[in-house]
């Protein structure tokens, strides 16, 4: 196994770092760069500016529209993305459903949907998680009920990030309440415009409007949507999970992360020293970076197994837990760095509409708001306590 970069690589990265340096909007690397909150605007211009240059989708094949990359380009593609702060490509559709379409959908499904992703026609969203149905998802209840030519959904949905922009929702429905719980679920795409459906806010700690409970009443889905076959969803949910918990590690979103945690304890004092001198705390700060660089080395490992044909097994689980517990690590040792700097709440300055914070720290204002929604990392994709049960089975064999 490989793991060194070849000249091409190198050349590839180059011509993508170029690219970025020039295209990207100073607006947008201001916000990224400094904790700020991105809109539905930043999003959608970003994810149009790549799809120009034939961006959008770096995973996609070239008959779907894809740049045809391969899984080392990929991974340089997000490293260099992150290192100059530009804004992450919403996975709900390019990442997550499209995937499931290209591997289980109709031919029809794949006309009709797949351009619609790459270029940004359609916002997607996920219909996982409910109210007692999150980590052990297979216990869901919405329910969907065929009768003639469609489906009749009744239930929920939380934790629906962005579903209040969302055009589709991908949906995990319950088919079959005789069989066993995994084997009576499908996998439905529903136009969020249908009557009978209803979006609510979930304000967070941080007063942010990120994510929502949705529900459904007696909302009908035409047969066509169904993906794949009735009571097979388990199966494509796994899939799709697979590919969503190989990206959470953030390896590339990390690093530039950590060079913000040292630039930020370099200019904060302890005893007349900057901070990143005191020992105690140079020695979590290298602590961190040492995971960081295992991680980014199991991220090699992984990627050179796919370049070889392999797709994400066990391996995404092991990503997902130490990619998501160093994310967590930088949030607390940047609170811990500004110390009671980062309990001022300044919302209008996180949200743009302010240059600058009242609290007269810049660097500092966002962290606490930072730190609290950085919280939710271990537990989506699947909780890490869940991650941990899946390695014992598939690896350990317990």
């Amino acid at each position: 196994m490989d793991l060194n970069y070849s000249l091409a690589d190198d050349a590839f990265r180059a011509d993508i770092r170029a690219w970025l340096e020039a295209n990207l909007p100073d607006e947008l690397r201001d916000k990224v760069l400094n904790h700020k909150r991105l809109n539905r605007d930043d999003f959608a211009n970003w994810h149009k500016l790549l799809g120009k240059r034939g961006w959008s989708a770096p995973a996609w094949p070239a008959e779907y529209g894809g740049p045809n990359w391969d899984a080392t380009q990929r991974h340089i593609w997000d490293e260099e993305c992150a290192r100059v702060g530009a804004p992450t490509v919403l996975p709900f559709g390019v990442s997550m459903v499209a995937p499931v379409l290209m591997k289980y959908g109709s031919e029809a499904q794949k006309r009709h949907y797949l351009p619609r992703i790459l270029d940004g026609t359609d916002w997607w969203c996920q219909g996982y998680s409910e109210p007692g149905a999150g980590s052990d998802l297979a216990s869901l209840r919405t329910r969907a009920e065929r009768v003639g030519d469609h489906y009749v959904v009744n239930g929920q949905k939380t934790w629906t990030t962005l579903g209040q922009h969302a055009d589709m929702m991908f949906c995990l429905v319950r088919t079959d309440s005789g069989a066993k719980k995994q084997e009576g679920i499908s996998f439905l795409l529903i136009d969020m415009k249908t009557p009978g459906i209803t979006v609510r806010p979930i304000i967070t700690l941080d007063e942010d409007h990120e994510v929502n409970e949705v529900f459904f009443e007696d909302v009908k889905v035409p047969v066509e949507n169904l993906v794949g076959d009735e009571n097979r969803g388990w199966t494509y949910a796994k899939y799709l999970l697979g590919h969503e918990r190989t990206g959470i590690a953030r390896v590339g979103q990390s690093k530039r992360e950590l060079v913000f945690l040292k630039r930020l304890s370099l200019t904060r004092k302890k005893n007349g020293k900057p901070l990143l001198h005191d020992p105690l705390f140079a020695a979590k700060v290298a602590s961190l970076e040492i995971e960081l660089m295992a991680l980014e080395v199991t991220v090699q490992r992984v990627v050179a197994n796919e370049a070889g044909g392999r797709g994400p097994g066990p391996e995404a689980s092991m990503l997902k837990i130490k990619g998501t517990e160093v994310q967590q690590g930088l949030t607390e040792l940047m609170v811990e760095a500004v110390g009671p700097l980062a309990a001022p709440f300044d919302v209008p300055f996180l949200e743009g509409e302010r240059a600058h914070s009242i609290a007269g720290d810049d660097d500092a204002a966002p962290l606490a708001a930072y730190y609290f929604n950085y919280r939710k990392t271990s537990i989506y994709g699947g909780s890490n306590e869940i991650q941990k049960n899946i390695i014992a089975q598939m690896i350990l064999g317990l």
